[in-house]
């Protein structure tokens, strides 16, 4: 792998798991972090032994990275894309990659247009058993595909939507428990589904078109008081998907103590559930001489319990090959994993459920 310089834009929590993510990337060096906090910033910089920035645009004119990663509050990730963008830099950024779809397609035309690549983290694309389920729907061994859905039954307390904290508000969260928490599981659900819907079309690999073609949601403030949180703590939805399956989708950070974030996938030829990184139930129609050798493997596996009640209880290794995939990609002149438009399938499906919610009617995905 070539030599890559990156930038780390926003150094929370989250930077640090991306800092330790790069530091087991060979040919990969976080060389700056953006911070206006200069405590923190000088902090974050002595820690990964690198330079500290009080803005975007300084750092890409003095540490000249050639790719960033996007860790700010989800409503400011667009202006430090564009500052890059702008800049010729290759940019990564959590998820979600915007608060609203308008606001991501912006970044992606952006990127389109300069010839640099966006990519979006969504680490679950990375677990080694979503990605079995995933390979197994592109084979075509779920069948007619019955139902996808995606739980994500966690909770955050009251500190978690504390004054002078981001998360919880619309102008810098978008939303709650969906967009924040629960998009992760959005995402590898309808990866899935996606991976199945074309296997059962006969379909090949192509462009990727949302899988989910209807939603009825809801929304609720359950767990927390309303002083403290401007958006959802608890929410539920019913997916129609394009091939006629249907799905329901749980997201919440109100169910104390929290409890591992689930995902359940069958059809008329077999069934999977995982649970974070444990295979529940793994049966097939037609069985393979792999199947009881993945059972074994992932059947009864440790988990860390991610992030059910804790946000940084999580480990950073599925981080390291999403971000690994993006900088093969660069070297490779191909597209990561997730780009741009694939991080913005969830965000889609997340927008259709609040605007249920807010419409009380059914809402088609754009």
């Amino acid at each position: 792998m070539a030599e890559h310089r990156i930038g780390i834009i926003g150094v929370g929590a989250i930077a640090e798991m991306h800092a330790r993510a790069i530091a087991e990337i060979e040919g990969a060096q976080v060389v700056s972090g953006v911070c206006r906090g200069e405590v923190k910033g000088r902090k974050f910089a002595a820690d990964f032994n690198c330079d500290w920035f009080g803005d975007v645009d300084a750092m890409l004119a003095g540490a000249k990275p050639d790719v960033v990663t996007i860790c700010t509050p989800s409503g400011a990730h667009l202006a430090s894309a564009l500052s890059a963008i702008a800049h010729g830099v290759h940019v990564l950024v959590e998820k979600p990659i915007e608060i609203t779809t308008a606001r991501a397609d912006e970044m992606i035309d952006a990127a389109d247009k300069a010839g640099v690549l966006l990519g979006g983290i969504f680490p679950q694309r990375f677990n080694p058993v979503v990605q079995t389920m995933q390979r197994a729907a592109a084979a075509g061994r779920f069948g007619k595909l019955a139902t996808a859905n995606a739980y994500v039954p966690w909770w955050r307390d009251d500190a978690y939507y504390g004054p002078e904290r981001w998360q919880g508000t619309i102008a810098m969260d978008g939303g709650g428990a969906l967009i924040n928490q629960s998009i992760h599981a959005v995402d590898a659900v309808t990866w899935v589904a996606e991976s199945a819907i074309r296997a059962e079309a006969g379909e090949g690999t192509g462009d990727r078109t949302n899988p989910v073609s209807q939603i009825v949601g809801f929304t609720a403030k359950r767990g927390h008081d309303e002083r403290l949180i401007e958006v959802e703590d608890t929410a539920v939805a019913a997916l129609r998907y394009r091939n006629g399956a249907l799905g329901v989708i749980l997201g919440c950070t109100s169910m104390y103590p929290g409890t591992f974030q689930r995902m359940h996938i069958a059809g008329r030829d077999g069934t999977a559930e995982v649970h974070e990184e444990q295979l529940v139930s793994w049966q097939f129609r037609d069985e393979t001489d792999d199947d009881e050798t993945i059972r074994n493997t992932f059947i009864g596996a440790s988990s860390s319990g991610g992030g059910a009640s804790d946000p940084m209880a999580i480990d950073y290794a599925n981080h390291t090959h999403n971000i690994a995939d993006f900088l093969d990609a660069i070297d490779e002149g191909r597209r990561p994993l997730i780009d741009g438009r694939e991080a913005r399938q969830a965000l889609a499906v997340i927008e259709g459920i609040y605007e249920s919610a807010r419409t009380g009617i059914p809402v088609n995905v754009k």
